[in-house]
């Protein structure tokens, strides 16, 4: 099968007051018409400056510094810039990871999607609406008539995930890179765009590029796999050799950090310390220091991509002699019992968020869209409850509205017992430190003029946590090697972290104020596997240690597994499914909790 793309050397700098930055450092890759070809690997590994760089998109401190890229035997890097522009969205297409940032917020998204069309097509007028319109319905976006004619900021962000795909898909490209496509969007959506994705490829013949963290997906979608570490390739394999026997330690590595049933009554496991920073002269192996195989010879010579069998190349001194064994099946072990005698921390009972639909030249009121119509639920100290459902089912809604964010139009909302509907706003700040919130999009939350220090101590100071700004930098310092992130990042801006370390420092900012509750809103939707198993740890430790108390909403029903005691399904505003977690997830009793659970991409 001929190569729809090739990289061949490809080196990317970016100019840093550190110096130079290699950020992609001699990557080959050869991806074949109709071939689904998976990238992986933590934040900040070079995954989307590869993407980028084969677009040309990068950003104005970037450069390609030597390499090639071909696509169908095109030299996309000898293009002048007019005959690049002809090429990106036409021949070559890219999902990028954060809608929030990607979409204009002046133009509607129907719009955005039609500008695509009459640029790379014939098509106009009506024809492009009726175009528009079939791609929205394709990726599953609800009433996509009139979601045509609304603006980003109106959309969930699933919603503005699949209208990115709309438009990316709209000219049918030979090549598409997919920068994490599904990171937003729940399973039975995600299970939609992966099946799209699919179909497309086996009618058009298009290359696929997937940048992913999620195994899952990969074990679905690849035919074959990349593992990229620090600017370069460190094992390149087919799909099943790679699941069967992943030959490099980092590989091994990311599989045992993902989370599950199997891995519920302890830790998960994490890989020590952080990706090296770019800008070293590296003289032996980048992953040596975090390396539990590594001998005297990793830290003093480069190793070579080798060739173990047809297909299968490692970057690893070790499997010149030796080869590594199968992975182990994992088991699931049984849910841990739910704790006699918890006090409650809060109680919500018949909750309703209902938004006025307004009209007319006067906005009256024709209508209510019930984003949450009669929720119950309840949640105890040191526990955790799971609440899972599509997007747009209303679980966001539930999390602001118990948090005040959102005022209720009825029902109860007890916090240790006192009524948080009938406070005001200053009965309301007596408590707000003990109750927090991590939003699912870390750059839309974070104030992108403000240092990370600030960042973290703008709370603490706000609501009279530690004696003094001395006590609350040591403070901050801790907590940002609780998440994972260097002290050196207290005087950078969120623009210069990547979107998983963004999420890293928006848990930090929530646990900065020592709550008691934290909503977590997909506090792990945008974090890699090994980033994740360190946030999943971080919680699960501090839960034990200072019965802490999570809703934690997400998509992602392996962490379910993991983390959660009590599991709660929403469906169109209301929960149609609810019980500990072990019963909820292996016993399913409602159709739409089955539906969910049969559209999770498994690993194994």
């Amino acid at each position: 099968m001929s190569a729809a793309l090739e990289l061949a050397g490809l080196r990317t700098v970016l100019d840093t007051p550190e110096g130079e930055l290699r950020a992609v450092d001699g990557v080959d890759l050869e991806i074949a018409k109709g071939e689904c070809f998976a990238l992986v690997g933590e934040s900040g590994c070079g995954k989307s400056m590869t993407a980028l760089s084969i677009l040309r998109l990068l950003p104005d401190v970037g450069r390609i510094a030597g390499g090639s890229v071909r696509l169908g035997g095109l030299d996309l890097l000898a293009l002048p810039e007019a005959a690049m522009r002809a090429v990106r969205g036409k021949r070559a297409a890219m999902i990028f990871q954060e809608p929030g940032t990607a979409l204009n917020p002046v133009l509607t998204v129907g719009r955005q999607v039609a500008e695509v069309i009459e640029r790379h097509t014939s098509l106009r007028g009506p024809a492009v609406r009726r175009r528009t319109l079939e791609l929205l319905r394709s990726v599953g976006v609800p009433e996509a008539e009139r979601r045509m004619g609304e603006y980003a900021f109106q959309l969930s962000g699933g919603q503005r995930q699949r209208v990115m795909i709309a438009a990316a898909l709209a000219v049918d490209p030979e090549v598409l890179i997919a920068d994490e496509p599904t990171t937003a969007l729940d399973v039975t959506i995600q299970a939609q765009i992966l099946d799209l994705l699919a179909k497309l490829q086996a009618e058009r013949g298009m290359a696929l590029l997937l940048i992913t963290h999620d195994l899952g997906i990969v074990a679905r979608m690849a035919d074959r796999v990349a593992v990229m570490y620090a600017g370069e390739i460190v094992e390149v394999a087919p799909r099943e050799q790679f699941f069967r026997a992943p030959q490099h330690p980092y590989s091994q590595k990311l599989f045992a950090a993902l989370p599950g049933a199997a891995q519920r009554d302890g830790s998960l496991a994490q890989i020590p310390g952080q990706v090296p920073p770019l800008t070293t002269e590296f003289g032996g192996c980048r992953f040596t220091e975090r390396c539990d195989f590594a001998f005297e010879r990793c830290a003093r010579e480069v190793p070579q991509l080798r060739t173990l069998e047809p297909g299968h190349r490692v970057r690893c001194h070790l499997r010149e002699t030796e080869r590594a064994a199968p992975r182990a099946a994992s088991r699931a072990a049984p849910a841990a019992a739910a704790a006699a005698g918890a006090r409650r921390l809060l109680d919500v009972k018949d909750l309703k968020v209902h938004f006025p639909i307004r009209r007319g030249v006067f906005r009256r009121t024709v209508g209510y869209v019930k984003a949450v119509d009669g929720v119950s639920l309840a949640v105890a100290e040191g526990r955790t409850l799971a609440l899972v459902g599509e997007s747009g089912s209303g679980k966001t809604t539930v999390g602001k509205a118990i948090l005040q964010l959102i005022r209720p139009s009825a029902g109860s909302v007890r916090y240790q017992g006192e009524e948080l509907t009938r406070l005001g706003r200053a009965g309301l700040q007596r408590y707000r430190a003990a109750m927090q919130i991590v939003f699912q999009d870390p750059y839309a939350s974070l104030n992108p003029r403000m240092r990370v220090a600030d960042i973290l101590a703008e709370g603490m100071r706000s609501l009279g946590v530690g004696r003094d700004d001395a006590e609350r930098a040591r403070r901050i310092g801790v907590l940002l090697d609780q998440v994972g992130l260097p002290a050196s990042a207290t005087s950078r801006y969120p623009h210069e972290f990547s979107g998983g370390q963004r999420q890293r420092i928006a848990i930090a900012r929530a646990l900065a104020v020592e709550p008691k509750l934290i909503v977590c809103d997909e506090p792990t939707s945008a974090l890699d596997v090994s980033v994740q198993a360190q946030i999943l740890n971080l919680l699960k430790s501090l839960q034990e240690r200072l019965g802490l108390a999570y809703l934690f909403i997400t998509h992602n029903l392996a962490v379910v597994e993991y983390l959660a005691h009590e599991v709660a399904v929403m469906n169109e505003g209301r929960i149609v499914e609810q019980g500990p977690a072990g019963e909820v997830l292996r016993a399913p009793r409602h159709p739409y909790t089955r539906t969910l659970l049969a559209a999770v991409p498994k690993v194994d």
